[in-house]
């Protein structure tokens, strides 16, 4: 049974404690990722690596491994439709 819940759009929210526990697995190029997205948040993979000053393939594999443990979510950028941007399920 899950304590989480679900946002405006049906997309599920994790409790802060789920959102610990998944991130303290997690290498430290995500964890640092995640730092920024919970600063500011929605971003592209490009501000991602600006913010970050990881370079653009270490944020693409911190996206995945986030993406895969359902701590990231993302959707399409309205500014420019070609572009996605990310922002943590918490």
């Amino acid at each position: 049974m899950s304590t989480s819940t679900a946002d405006a759009d049906g997309a599920d929210l994790l409790s802060e404690s789920e959102y610990r526990e998944r991130l303290r697995e997690l290498p430290p190029s995500a964890k640092l990722v995640a730092k920024v997205l919970e600063g500011d948040a929605p971003l592209s993979q490009g501000q991602l690596a600006e913010e970050s000053l990881l370079p653009d393939r270490t944020v693409r594999y911190a996206l995945n491994r986030l993406e895969e443990c359902g701590l990231v979510g993302s959707r399409y950028s309205f500014k420019d439709a070609r572009k996605q941007v990310y922002y943590l399920n918490v």
